[in-house]
């Protein structure tokens, strides 16, 4: 895995390296020329003794001992180079920036396979294959350009992708993001993005290491590892946001229940970025923004000021920030009215803060210091400050770097001009500061970042079950559905409250059970998939006559074994539904029931096993929140007890994870219960 070899090697050798700067082979010696690698540098070329001015040999034997090798080479070649360097050379860490392998057919996979075992046994560190390389502070060990400015306060940044590695880093460049590290897995042979997390993360020093990562994820194929190292990460102090490309794949997967349906692989990816507390982003100018974001003082409070000398920006920046849970709170009284009086006429202070455009640096100075120092109501800043091109704006972006220094309250610099004031832009960049040159990006970008919560608490309470009874029906079913006695008895032993019932499967039978529930009764098919489809649900049940009429027309239906009776509740209608997902374990999810989960599908999903307290986040982050609280003086649903039942079918799921859907549809909830009406259970062994 990763070593000193690579990240840190004395020498390095270009297997494949050539004067041809248009190649892979070429292109990686010139970077490594021009960003001043201070070891020692060697090429292996068959046809030349020196190659850009650095000695070559004509084959790996002839090479004398070397740290890392990086080859641009066919792949047939590199089982046989790979082996000479580890066996004869001590060579421990390799860069592989060839194609032709795992990607290509099985036989290539196999010499990817026999490469990851050669390096593997003498615990090697190997990037890729099929990568555009590795770099960091040491070395610019990649074939492609731009090469950005590489700082150990800059990001770590990993991608399943080179090509979009490249096209992030040239998002992210001309805003003045810097880098620390950024690793092409390619093909993720013998690291994926998953390994270097878990890499940074155990290697995380709090003095040296960087404090923002950035992922760009193709395929999630170690979720686990991502939940862990992310959470970690970021309880030391870290920032991270990822791109999960593919997000539309496999949403409309034919599925047998609510949760099934709704519970695609995409969801489960939101529910691991959330639980692991990563900012979640879905283009490179998002990521970029958010990283740029992460390179400020954390928001402490979400009530900000917009200062700017043009209205339109100010707006559009009101709307973006307010439309995602920001504030722009109304500034006014005494120190308000005495900032006026530094300002020319026609000025505003109420927020956004207008100086005009006719305003000075010498006003923006003291607009920021009234926001730092007199204006309780203010957390953070964002100074929209662009050019019509008439004069020079140096003294602005001067002053805005000096008070960025001193301020305690973070301050987002919005600067449009790029072109106008382009040279201004460049010097305030090589100050180390970073510009937003959009601001609806930026604000859209901030609301999320401060919307995305910490990681979830890696000690949770959760509440108690049976587990042994548990199992025990789990162990004693075979594949499909539970039978209703099943699922009655796998209810109680998960605490989980449900309405009283009968499974019936003689008209006799019914009368006598519906009398007994009270004569205000439902029934319903046992066997159907979707009940109300096929005629299979009657409510409002009150006479013996309708009982045993209705349950000689419903035993009749198709796929029918028999009637489930029970009384006849009100409430409104309540959703938790569980799905094991593949590699992620089960996603569990909530929201308002009934016909409602169909027509809305307003759902929140986690990952299990959830806390009563994660479950009540996931409940009052639905967007159907208000009928669950109580809207318009209609009564509201007891929210405690519906995450509590969230929280234990999350735990049922964990005990059990036979479990392959779930689906409590509806619940009815009140203020004082809230119980289970319906049920289905499918087990997968």
């Amino acid at each position: 895995m990763i070593n000193q070899q690579l990240l840190n090697p004395k020498s390095i050798v270009i297997v494949g390296g050539s004067n041809a700067i248009n190649k892979p082979g070429g292109k990686v010696l010139k970077n490594l020329i021009d960003f001043n690698f201070k070891g020692d540098l060697m090429v292996v070329n068959q046809k030349e003794a020196e190659v850009q001015g650095k000695k070559s040999y004509p084959d790996v034997k002839s090479l004398p001992q070397v740290d890392l090798a990086i080859l641009a080479i066919a792949a047939k070649y590199c089982v046989e180079t790979v082996e000479i360097l580890v066996r004869e050379k001590n060579t421990r860490a390799f860069i592989i920036l060839s194609a032709g392998f795992s990607e290509e057919n099985h036989e290539s996979a196999l010499l990817e396979k026999q490469i990851v075992e050669i390096i593997n046994s003498v615990d090697g560190s190997l990037i890729g294959p099929n990568c555009i390389g590795f770099l960091n502070s040491n070395y610019a060990g990649v074939f492609t350009t731009p090469i950005p400015k590489l700082d150990t306060n800059g990001c770590d940044f990993i991608s399943g992708s080179g090509a979009t590695a490249v096209f992030i880093m040239e998002a992210g460049m001309p805003k003045g993001l810097t880098f620390s590290s950024v690793y092409s897995v390619g093909n993720s042979a013998q690291m994926g993005v998953e390994e270097v997390l878990k890499y940074l993360d155990e290697s995380f020093d709090p003095e040296t290491s960087s404090k923002v990562k950035l992922l760009y994820i193709e395929n999630v194929k170690k979720p686990d590892l991502i939940l862990k190292h992310a959470s970690s990460l970021i309880r030391k102090g870290c920032r991270i946001a990822a791109i999960k490309s593919g997000s539309s794949e496999a949403g409309s997967r034919a599925a047998s229940s609510h949760t099934g349906a709704l519970a695609s692989p995409d969801l489960a990816v939101d529910a691991l970025f959330k639980k692991a507390g990563i900012v979640r982003c879905y283009g490179r100018e998002e990521l970029t923004t958010v990283a740029s974001i992460f390179m400020h003082p954390e928001l402490t409070g979400k009530r900000i000021a917009i200062i700017t000398h043009a209205g339109g920006p100010a707006v559009m920046l009101t709307d973006s920030l307010s439309n995602g849970g920001l504030e722009v709170p109304h500034i006014e009284g005494e120190k308000a009215t005495e900032l006026l009086t530094h300002l020319y006429p026609g000025s505003s202070v109420a927020n956004p803060i207008d100086f005009l455009a006719t305003g000075t640096a010498e006003q923006l100075g003291k607009i920021i210091d009234y926001c730092e120092n007199d204006f309780n109501e203010i957390d953070a800043m964002a100074v929209i400050f662009g050019s019509p091109g008439l004069f020079e704006v140096y003294d602005v972006y001067e002053l805005l770097n000096e008070k960025m220094k001193t301020c305690k309250k973070p301050i987002f610099p919005i600067l449009p001009s790029i072109i106008n004031v382009s040279k201004e832009i460049d010097k305030f960049i090589s100050y180390g500061r970073i510009n937003f040159p959009d601001e609806v990006v930026f604000g859209n970008a901030l609301a999320k970042v401060f919307a995305t919560q910490k990681p979830v608490s890696e000690k949770v309470t959760l509440p108690k079950v049976d587990e042994k009874k548990i199992r025990q029906i789990i162990d004693s079913a075979e594949n499909g559905y539970l039978k209703p006695s099943d699922i009655q008895q796998m209810l109680d032993a998960a605490g989980i409250s449900r309405a009283g019932e009968a499974v019936v499967t003689s008209a006799s039978d019914a009368v006598s059970s519906a009398t007994s529930l009270g004569l205000h009764v439902v029934m319903k098919v046992v066997g159907p998939v979707h009940k109300s489809d096929v005629g299979g649900v009657v409510l409002n049940v009150k006479d013996i006559a309708t009982v045993e009429k209705e349950f000689e027309r419903m035993i009749k239906i198709k796929d029918t074994t028999a009637i489930l009776i029970q009384p006849m509740l009100s409430g409104t209608e309540l959703f938790v539904g569980a799905k094991k997902e593949d590699k992620f374990g089960h996603m569990v999810l909530c929201g308002l029931g009934g016909i409602f989960i169909e027509v809305l599908k307003d759902v929140k999903a986690g990952l299990a096993p959830i806390s009563e307290f994660d479950s009540l986040s996931m409940i009052k982050g639905l967007k159907s929140y208000g009928i669950i609280k109580g809207a318009r003086g209609q009564e509201g649903v007891n929210e405690q007890m519906f995450a509590e039942i969230v929280s234990r079918v999350s735990v049922l799921v964990s005990v059990a994870p036979e479990i392959f859907e779930m689906d409590l549809n509806p619940l009815l909830g009140k203020k004082d219960k809230v119980v289970a009406v319906d049920a289905r259970i499918r087990i997968e062994k």
